[in-house]
């Protein structure tokens, strides 16, 4: 495995999807670099575990975290960072391929390949939905101590 050049290629994918997605331009580094950072910790959860649906989870998971972060930096919608970001962990191969089964009247194969493309579809979901609901809390938690000071300042 080489990781500096996948590290460039996901950070290349995501940043071209970025241009496809008209993002802004001064975000385009941005967008490449979640893309980067989801795949990475794809590829270190993967060689983990050797599972492929948790490890798009995890890569999942991490691009929604560091697309919070930079949305609030660039004040921007969330979204512009982490569609881009995603992009590398999409199971397009698989996809592809369940599709070339069911032409060649391979359906057990087929239907393998179409079971993890949507077992890797639904971790990439779940990463997104879970990594919001985080930074959800946190912003609360942030929030209601941020009130809890100006309350103490003013009495």
């Amino acid at each position: 495995m080489n990781w500096p050049l996948e590290a460039f290629l996901s950070f290349l994918a995501a940043g071209a999807f970025g241009v496809v997605f008209n993002t802004p331009r001064r975000t385009l580094v941005s967008c490449g670099l979640v893309g980067m950072s989801g795949w990475l910790i794809y590829r270190m959860y993967y060689l983990v575990s050797d599972d492929s649906v948790q490890a798009t989870f995890a890569g999942a998971f991490a691009v929604a975290l560091v697309a919070h972060i930079l949305a609030k930096k660039f004040k921007m919608p969330m979204i512009v960072f982490s569609i881009a970001g995603i992009i590398p962990l999409v199971p397009g191969s698989r996809a592809y391929n369940s599709m070339r089964s069911i032409v060649e009247n391979n359906y057990l194969e087929a239907i393998s390949f179409a079971a993890d493309a949507l077992m890797i579809s639904g971790a990439i979901a779940m990463g997104l939905v879970f990594a919001e609901v985080l930074m959800q809390l946190v912003f609360n938690y942030q929030a209601k101590r941020m009130q809890k000071k100006i309350g103490m300042t003013r009495n």
